[in-house]
C-alpha cells in the first residue's frame, strides 16, 4: 500500500502570485524544489493497484500527469472549497478510459455543494457524459478494496471531513483543512500506519492547523509515520524538516510513501 501526495501547499499554491516581480516566495527558498507546492491532494493505492484519489484541487490535471496516474477507481472529497474541488473536470480523461462514470463520496453538505456548483459532471448535461457518481459516504463501508472510516472536524465555520482508508493490513488517514482537534479525530487516527496532516503555518490560525497542533494530533493518536501538509509559503522545507520530531516529516508535492 502506498500513498502519493499530489500537491501539498495552502490555496494559493507556493510561490503565491504576486511580490515586487510577481512571484511571492515568502520564507520558502527558491532553490529548494520541494518548496514548489500545489494545492493538496492525494491518491491512495493498494496492493492490487486500485487507486483513489482524495479532493480534485486546482491542480488535478498537472498532478495526476506528473505523477503518472491516468486510472482512477473512486474520488472522495473532504469539503467544497475551491482548492479541494475546482479541478473535478479534470477527470473527464480518465472517466472516458474506464468506459463509465468514476465513483465518488462525500459528506451529506459537501455533496448538496458540488452537485449545486458542477450539475453537468454529476447529472450528464450539455453534450457531456456523466463524469463521477457521487453519493453521501455515510452508509459506505468498502470502496474498491478499501475499508472506509471518516469523521467531521471543524474548519472555522465549516465542516472537513477525515477519512481512515484501510487495506492489506497497513492504514492510510487523512486530515486537512481543520482548526480544532476532536476525540473523533483521535480515535479515528489511533495506531494509523500514516496520518497526512494539515499544517498550514507555525502561528495559530482561525481555519487551520499550526505546527504545535499537527503534532499534537500525531501524538495523541499515537500514529506510526505523520506527514504534513497544506503548507503556505512560511513553511521553508529545510527549516521545517528541523523542528520535526523523526516519525513526522515535511510532505513535498510527488512523495511516495510506501508502507
Amino acid at each position: 500500500m502506498k500513498a502519493i501526495v499530489l500537491g501539498c501547499g495552502t490555496s494559493t499554491g507556493v510561490p503565491r502570485l504576486g511580490g515586487e516581480d510577481g512571484i511571492d516566495w515568502g520564507q520558502c527558498d527558491p532553490n529548494e524544489p520541494k518548496n514548489r507546492r500545489s494545492r493538496v491532494s492525494l491518491v491512495v493505492e493498494n496492493d492490487e493497484g486500485k487507486r483513489i484519489l482524495i479532493d480534485t484541487s486546482t491542480d488535478c490535471r498537472s498532478q495526476l500527469l506528473a505523477c503518472g496516474i491516468s486510472r482512477l477507481d473512486a474520488v472522495f472529497w473532504t469539503h467544497d472549497h475551491a482548492d479541494h474541488c475546482h479541478g473535478i473536470d479534470d477527470l473527464r480523461p480518465l472517466r472516458y478510459g474506464r468506459g463509465g462514470p468514476i465513483p465518488g463520496y462525500a459528506a451529506e453538505e459537501t455533496v448538496r455543494r458540488l452537485r449545486q456548483r458542477f450539475g453537468y459532471v454529476f447529472a450528464g448535461q450539455f453534450g457531456y457524459p456523466t463524469i463521477v457518481t457521487i453519493d453521501n459516504l455515510d452508509t459506505l463501508r468498502m470502496c474498491a478494496g478499501f475499508k472506509v472510516e471518516s469523521c467531521q472536524m471543524t474548519h472555522g465555520p465549516a465542516q472537513s471531513t477525515a477519512y481512515r482508508f484501510t487495506s492489506d493490513g497497513k492504514s492510510v488517514c487523512y486530515a486537512t483543512d481543520f482548526s480544532e482537534i476532536s476525540r473523533q479525530m483521535v480515535e479515528l487516527f489511533d495506531s494509523a500506519d500514516l496520518l497526512i496532516v494539515d499544517c498550514l503555518r507555525r502561528e495559530p490560525h482561525p481555519t487551520h492547523a499550526n505546527l504545535d497542533m499537527a503534532l499534537e494530533l500525531c501524538e495523541a493518536a499515537r500514529v506510526r509515520q505523520g506527514v504534513l501538509t497544506h503548507l503556505d509559503k512560511s513553511m521553508d522545507y529545510a527549516a521545517l524538516s528541523a523542528e520535526t520530531p523523526d516519525h513526522v516529516s515535511v510532505g513535498y508535492d510527488g512523495m511516495e510513501i510506501v508502507l
